[in-house]
């Protein structure tokens, strides 16, 4: 059953709708839709941008079928034109396709890059990774007739004029992932309507499902902000406007016979000025600024969600010992000392409360928190068009990273939302639970683990911590051994590639921009030959470290110990010996000692 309605929701419209005609002088983009005669023309020479028809279309024209408009980015070279070349349907919403954007290709306006010196063509090409290594990070989505942006109760508290306005003019800005790529054409309002297309960031999972005989959708949206964007250790806290680093609005949608409910959440970084720059250490000291005024860019940041979301309850998940006791004993000062009745405060030490794997401790939290999900409910439409319940406040969550502590609490207060919306709908009979539904259950876990992955690799670059619990309501050994694999990938991404990632997406959001002129860029800053040779040297002892323990038992006795064992020895002892002397860009000297082994 599952299988082939799956595949009947994924039949919808496969077809890309845009044609992409390249001639030397100029691009014309025409939408392929029935009845359009608009083509978008823009000269590769002076970049102008026109509207104009198809029979202006030159017949030399080499064609190509694309699915939509990225937008547009200048780099060294000069104007690049980022277009979406393959797309996979997610689903429908509400008869609307949703696609999942796949491929993409970035294309010069220029012909040639001989005009460019050596130092500037090599330039170019780092500029050009930056952008493709943004892209090729998973998780871009658009629609062509519906907003993404805007939840469910916000489309549905709009005006008449709201509806007229094209999808990028009406978009939430917040979520809207190309909104620098697209500000060329936002200046000319008559291309805006046509081919200014706003693309999100996050994950979407939409799955038809069964309980009872009665067939449903259920959805699950998670949209990444793109202010403050920026990845793990290098992003955190708030920036002056308030903007928190890895803030994700996720929403839980229901589709039943005419009735839709909704159900929203919130995760960002606790909202002061905080930092926890790399170092080589496994876990950086977070440091919480003592330079500025914390509850300025505390009450923007707040000041905004209560006039967006209505209530707030923060659930601030981190540690209450160690390094992580001042974040939470500051944000806690903080709510206490900006004094406003919609701001409520909860601490849960995830960590402590769940120790020697006791996750039903979890329950403790949610039971806990009971009394104010039903004060906040969902929002709910019945099948007449009538609306029947509103959201009237949000959990707010966090953990240090926002990500797999985070998740495990969002999948448990939304299944306890989605036990209510169901009842109500009708679907689960009276004294049925969620839990109960065996082919649903797998279903909602496996989606919210998928949603906990794509929100990590965004932010930290692998998968998720913590999904076995989220994908089989247990904590499994093998699952504390990924654990640990991915938390070592992280350690050496957080450490070494990460800094290319944070200047990536500070390119594409347009943070950074390239000069027109020909001045040098950040890029000709020489880094020392340790920067470059410390990430090698680390793998291969890692390396190292691996075979002497895979081959331990099998070349190794007290008696005789074969060479292998004096060879890996000796690798060991020179690192153990090596120290590496850095200059961070901040200039401060840092000495590190690389690797410490006894005997």
């Amino acid at each position: 059953f599952y299988a082939n309605l799956y595949k009947k929701t994924k039949c919808l419209n496969l077809r890309c709708g845009v044609s992409l005609h390249t001639t030397p002088e100029k691009f014309f983009i025409e939408a392929c839709d029935e009845g359009a005669d608009a083509v978008l023309a823009i000269d590769r020479v002076s970049n102008e941008m026109t509207l104009t028809g198809k029979k202006d279309v030159p017949p030399s024209a080499v064609t190509r079928p694309i699915c939509g408009i990225m937008g547009t980015i200048r780099l060294v070279a000069g104007m690049y034109l980022i277009v979406i070349t393959r797309k996979r349907n997610v689903g429908s919403l509400l008869g609307h396709a949703v696609w999942k954007a796949v491929d993409f290709d970035v294309i010069s306006y220029k012909k040639t890059v001989l005009h460019l010196s050596e130092i500037q063509s090599q330039e170019n090409k780092t500029f050009l990774a930056m952008i493709n290594n943004v892209l090729t990070t998973d998780g871009f989505y658009f629609c062509t007739d519906y907003d993404l942006t805007h939840t469910l109760q916000r489309l549905a508290n709009t005006s008449p004029d709201f509806q007229e306005m094209s999808l990028l003019e009406r978009a939430d800005q917040r979520f809207v992932w190309n909104g620098n790529l697209l500000r060329e054409l936002a200046a000319q309002p008559e291309v805006t309507h046509k081919f200014a297309l706003p693309v999100i960031h996050g994950f979407i999972a939409m799955k038809p499902c069964r309980i009872n005989g009665k067939i449903f959708e259920w959805i699950l949206i998670s949209r990444r902000s793109c202010f403050r964007a920026g990845v793990r250790y290098y992003v955190r806290g708030i920036d002056s406007e308030g903007h928190a680093a890895n803030f994700v609005e996720t929403e839980q949608i229901v589709l039943y016979e005419g009735t839709k409910a909704s159900f929203v959440q919130t995760r960002g970084s606790m909202p002061f000025y905080w930092s926890q720059r790399p170092n080589l250490k496994y876990k950086p000291k977070p440091i919480i600024s003592k330079t500025t005024n914390h509850m300025d860019g505390f009450q923007r940041h707040f000041d905004s969600q209560l006039l967006i979301y209505g209530k707030q309850t923060i659930l601030n998940l981190v540690n209450q010992k160690g390094s992580e006791k001042p974040l939470e004993q500051a944000f806690a000062k903080m709510v206490t000392g900006m004094n406003n009745g919609m701001l409520n405060y909860i601490a849960f030490d995830f960590h402590k409360e769940c120790s020697h794997m006791r996750w039903d401790r979890l329950q403790v939290l949610v039971d806990a928190v009971a009394e104010t999900q039903d004060e906040y409910v969902y929002f709910m439409v019945n099948s007449e068009g009538k609306t029947v319940a509103q959201q009237k406040g949000v959990f707010r969550s966090n953990c240090m990273d926002c990500l797999d502590r985070t998740n495990v609490i969002q999948s448990l207060l939304a299944r306890r939302s989605l036990q209510t919306q169901l009842q109500r709908m009708g679907v689960l009979n009276v004294g049925q639970r969620i839990e109960e539904q065996a082919e649903f259950e797998k279903i909602y876990k496996n989606a919210w683990a998928d949603n906990a992955n794509a929100c990590a690799v965004q932010y930290a670059g692998t998968g998720a911590l913590k999904t076995d619990f989220t994908r089989t309501g247990k904590r499994t050994r093998w699952g504390l051994m990924m654990d640990g694999w991915n938390s070592m990938i992280r350690y050496y991404k957080n450490n070494f590639s990460d800094g290319f990632r944070q200047d990536s997406i500070d390119l594409f959001l347009g943070n950074f921009a390239v000069d027109e002129s020909d001045g040098p860029t950040p890029l000709r800053v020489q880094k020392d030959w340790k920067f470059l040779t410390l990430p090698i040297i680390m793998l291969v002892a890692f390396s190292m470290c691996i075979v002497c323990l895979l081959m331990a038992g099998k070349f190794l006795s007290a008696d005789q110990p074969a060479p292998i064992h004096w060879t890996l020895n000796f690798i060991f002892v020179s690192l153990s010996r090596l120290e590496v002397s850095l200059v961070p860009p901040s200039g401060s000297e840092l000495t590190v000692i690389l690797l410490v082994l006894d005997g």
